[in-house]
């Protein structure tokens, strides 16, 4: 029997014994582009959306990368700068997690790694999705992080929204 077809007759199992998988997108965003991306895949996925959430929001000032003193800044600088987050959800129902932030030098905000230490015992075992947005980087530094800095998760290649 052709695996597509052995992979249809499983899904097709799993959607009949009320197994049916569940996606959630997680996503921060400092000043809404990210915030438009997410909510897009939200919708084409028919996914359960969820903002990270920095305790105290970022200004204008602190996104200043251009100055060696502002928050963003002295966070990128940090390797274990560690932002704190007003929550997170509970990601133990989910199977897939798109991931999405700005790409911030090169690779994602230090805000994500409060989130994925927060939760890497459940996030263990799920299908990773990292996506970001950024008007000239790629999101390649973003994806090499992540798989080195978190070896134990499933990441899959990622994805740039303009």
């Amino acid at each position: 029997m052709a695996l597509h077809k052995i992979f249809a007759i499983a899904v097709a199992s799993i959607i009949a014994l009320g197994m049916e998988a569940k996606t959630l997108v997680a996503y921060f965003s400092a000043t809404g582009t990210t915030k438009i991306a997410a909510a897009k895949i939200a919708r084409e996925q028919k996914a359960s959306l969820w903002e990270i959430e920095a305790d105290e929001s970022y200004t204008a000032a602190d996104l200043d990368w251009r100055n060696p003193q502002s928050r963003s800044s002295i966070e990128m600088n940090e390797r274990k700068a560690r932002p704190a987050i007003k929550q997170c959800t509970d990601v133990t129902p989910y199977d897939t997690i798109y991931v999405g932030f700005p790409i911030w030098w090169d690779i994602c905000p230090r805000i994500i790694d409060t989130w994925l230490d927060n939760n890497l015992e459940q996030l263990e075992g799920k299908t990773l999705i990292p996506f970001a947005t950024s008007g000239s980087s790629t999101i390649d530094g973003a994806v090499r992080y992540l798989r080195r800095t978190y070896p134990s998760l499933q990441w899959q290649e990622g994805r740039l929204m303009r």
